[in-house]
């Protein structure tokens, strides 16, 4: 009777404790952030906002010269970027965000959810209010944000090096003060143009991989002091000097 006695509350004590295993994996994240705080944990087939807030985040992992879709939705690409993001933080790689990877992601943004390494500063040069561009001056910041998270994953696989920023957004007064093209993606927020080391090859050749799908650097024209990255709609690269 004893022993029977002592079989069940072991069993009962296996019951709670897988239970409390469960609850703990499928809980919402605790973190608190003063950018954003993911409300559940997620994977594969889920959408929403706040699977799209993961996807600027790690939108610098997408297949090489890929851009990843910011749609809300978790589907292949993203859990593809997702496992990217972790095999290079050292993460466990099983495409979920749970709680190693969004934790890394905090630990890696500012309250203003830009990147550690990376400020709204270094990518407007031209004015305090973000106006004056191609597009409303709330979607030239976010599309700056972006070209920041990107960057964020470019300068940790390079080493962890220093990435200069010489232009970013520019309005159409600043644009055409610099003799910037009428159509520059730095009127959209979407462009940065980078300068010193890593060399300028480096960083072009690098950025194939980080969700640019236009690069224009040495040997293009007027092209051999920077390294110009962004985002469009079809993929360009030329950078003949670096065999791109």
């Amino acid at each position: 009777m004893f022993r029977r006695t002592l079989r069940i509350a072991a069993a009962l004590l296996l019951t709670a404790t897988a239970s409390l295993v469960v609850a703990t994996t499928t809980a919402a994240p605790a973190q608190a952030d003063t950018c954003y705080t993911w409300p559940r944990y997620l994977h594969a087939g889920m959408t929403g906002d706040d699977v799209r807030q993961l996807q600027i985040r790690i939108s610098g992992y997408p297949a090489y010269g890929q851009v990843l879709a910011l749609d809300g939705s978790y589907g292949p690409a993203t859990e593809a970027a997702v496992r990217r993001f972790q095999q290079a933080w050292g993460l466990t790689v099983d495409g979920k965000a749970g709680p190693q990877t969004l934790g890394k992601i905090y630990d890696l943004q500012d309250g203003d959810c830009t990147p550690a390494n990376f400020s709204y500063s270094e990518m407007n040069r031209c004015n305090s209010d973000w106006s004056g561009g191609a597009v409303s001056a709330s979607t030239a910041k976010f599309n700056a944000l972006v070209v920041m998270w990107k960057l964020e994953a470019m300068r940790h696989a390079l080493g962890d090096v220093s990435i200069n920023i010489s232009s970013g957004f520019r309005s159409y007064a600043c644009n055409s003060a610099v003799g910037g093209s009428p159509t520059s993606k730095h009127v959209y927020g979407l462009a940065a143009d980078l300068i010193g080391r890593p060399s300028l090859c480096t960083l072009a050749k690098q950025s194939r991989y980080h969700g640019f799908n236009l690069i224009l650097g040495p040997g293009y024209p007027d092209h051999n002091d920077h390294t110009h990255v962004a985002t469009q709609t079809n993929l360009y690269w030329e950078a003949p000097s670096c065999g791109i």
